[in-house]
């Protein structure tokens, strides 16, 4: 049998991909990135992009950054591996647990590592049945989140996700996991009504599930402050400050999943300051390290983690933790991130240069395609449509978005459909000219569809 030799027939042969239809990556084939440089990317055929979702929501700094090289050349030649298992820890994860207490919005207790957001958000879930046992509350095990959330992927963090591609043929979500309405203002309000009042509606189905399902039974609310592979779902008008006040009447954790949001991408530092969120628990991943290496955090009040600590002395441990979980270079390189950002400004810059792009694309609206564009600080979605009376687009969902988003590849645009609307995550390093760029090269994409989708209609 003849061995596969380029590289994208290797790709083919070996791999099997993530969020990837596997039959028709047969092929179509892989787009095979080969190096990085600032905003851009280059692939295999020596075409460069724009990298507009900054991977995956995630590299910051852009693709590189040098300090992040040298820090973890440091780290791999002082400790290139240690624990925190069973009393043990090491210098970086040290000062990175202390950075991430101290610099949280609301008062925080400890941290906790792991390696992406999903096992973030799987390790809150166990705390939090680990906790209601603590205080001797074991019927309170129930969680809700919401329609349209992305929470990750294991077996409790897809739960937790409201999408239906990550539960179909999985056999999830698992029990105990309660849905509540997405608080997306141009898709789900109704005809008139204004964003305090739809979030008003929103506040109020969230009370009535808590009170048909019991409230000593419901243990925590998860949320994004933004939405991001549901849509880059902004919240309306006083949203978060209703939402907190049915929370703290029934005396429910609140849950902020700042895996996207987190570390400037809304233009504060944390998601929770741009909306005003008062988190029990922070989920904090991706940027933490601009993803260049893995790492992720759970941190957590005093409220959460006393329980805890008591229970863990009634039983003997905390049986919980990972292998990698704080690895001391990826700490390390966590660190030199937090500093880059601090020390450049980037929280500031992506609240300016946010702005642009915001303006830039709701200069879009008058497009026959662009159906609504939304989004905050340096995190943006254009909703497609072919009527905009409708606000429909292509019969089969997610048949525009996929349209459009190859068009965009093609003018050397890296975006991202999640199903009929394109989601724009730049690093915070990008300019106001590149932003402009960028924002021409949508345009021109969106008119290259223009003829296709009508054709398609």
């Amino acid at each position: 049998m003849t061995q596969p030799n380029s590289i994208e027939a290797r790709d083919i042969a070996y791999h099997l991909h993530p969020y990837t239809n596997a039959k028709k990556h047969r092929e179509t084939g892989p787009l095979v990135i080969e190096r990085g440089h600032g905003i851009y990317v280059t692939d295999s055929n020596g075409h460069t992009y724009i990298e507009a979702m900054a991977g995956l929501w995630s590299v910051a700094l852009g693709f590189s950054e040098k300090r992040l090289i040298a820090a973890a050349t440091r780290q791999m030649e002082t400790l290139p591996f240690y624990h925190t298992f069973t009393h043990k820890s090491h210098g970086p994860v040290i000062d990175l647990a202390e950075r991430m207490v101290g610099m949280a919005p609301v008062p925080m207790s400890k941290a906790f590592f792991t390696n992406s957001g999903s096992e973030a958000n799987d390790t809150a879930l166990k705390l939090i049945w680990y906790r209601a046992n603590a205080l001797g509350q074991p019927q309170r095990k129930k969680v809700i989140s919401r329609e349209r959330a992305y929470h990750g992927v294991t077996i409790a963090a897809a739960s937790l996700t409201g999408l239906a591609g990550n539960h179909r043929s999985f056999d999830l979500p698992i029990p105990g996991i309660l849905r509540t309405g997405c608080p997306h203002h141009w898709r789900d309000a109704e005809a008139g009504e204004s964003e305090e009042a739809f979030a008003t509606r929103r506040a109020e189905e969230l009370e009535q599930l808590i009170l048909r399902e019991g409230p000593e039974t419901i243990a925590a609310f998860w949320g994004e402050p933004v939405q991001g592979a549901g849509g880059v779902v902004v919240p309306p008008r006083t949203y978060w400050e209703k939402i907190q006040q049915v929370l703290r009447k029934y005396d429910i954790l609140l849950v902020a999943d700042e895996v996207i949001c987190g570390f400037g991408r809304t233009g504060r530092m944390f998601g929770s300051q741009t909306y005003g969120i008062e988190p029990d628990i922070m989920l904090l991943s991706k940027q933490l390290s601009s993803s260049y290496l893995p790492i992720s955090a759970l941190v957590a009040n005093e409220r959460v983690i006393a329980p805890i600590v008591e229970e863990s002395d009634r039983i003997g441990t905390l049986g919980h933790g990972f292998t990698a979980g704080g690895h001391p270079v990826a700490a390390a390189v966590a660190l030199e991130t937090l500093k880059i950002i601090e020390e450049r400004g980037l929280v500031e810059h992506a609240a300016a240069v946010g702005n642009r792009l915001q303006a830039g694309l709701a200069g879009l609206l008058d497009h026959p395609l662009v159906g609504e564009v939304r989004g905050v600080g340096l995190v943006a979605a254009i909703e497609l449509v072919v009527d905009k009376s409708r606000k429909q687009a292509l019969p089969a969902p997610g048949q525009l978005g996929t349209l459009v988003n190859a068009q965009l590849q093609a003018h050397g645009v890296i975006g991202r459909n999640m199903l009929d609307a394109v989601a724009f995550c730049p690093p915070l390093i990008i300019t106001e000219a590149e932003v402009d760029e960028l924002v021409a090269r949508v345009r021109r994409a969106l008119d290259a569809s223009l003829a296709l989708a009508r054709a398609a209609a």
